[in-house]
């Protein structure tokens, strides 16, 4: 018997986007432990490649509903800044 396994489109793409949040981790990771600046470099630009695929998989997902978000309400945001002040120093 021959049968296929096939995921829908839906699951490709939520299967997409956790790669790529493991990846983006992971090359972020190193540029944070490289001591060698041109890789350092290297790294910073395929991370913001990186970061822009995942934009692209996420607005896809949301657009189709299969990642909803909703807004934050103004005072939560500022409650969350308010958090992180301190350490900006």
């Amino acid at each position: 018997m021959n049968t296929q396994n096939t995921m829908t489109e839906q699951e490709i793409l939520t299967d997409l986007l956790t790669s790529e949040k493991h990846l983006t981790s992971t090359v972020n990771t190193f540029i944070t432990e490289s001591t060698c600046a041109n890789l350092r470099q290297n790294l910073k630009t395929i991370l913001t490649e990186e970061h822009s695929i995942h934009e692209n998989l996420y607005n896809i997902m949301n657009q189709k509903g299969w990642y909803p978000t909703s807004d934050a309400e103004a005072q939560e945001v500022q409650k969350v800044k308010g958090r992180f002040k301190p350490l900006q120093g």
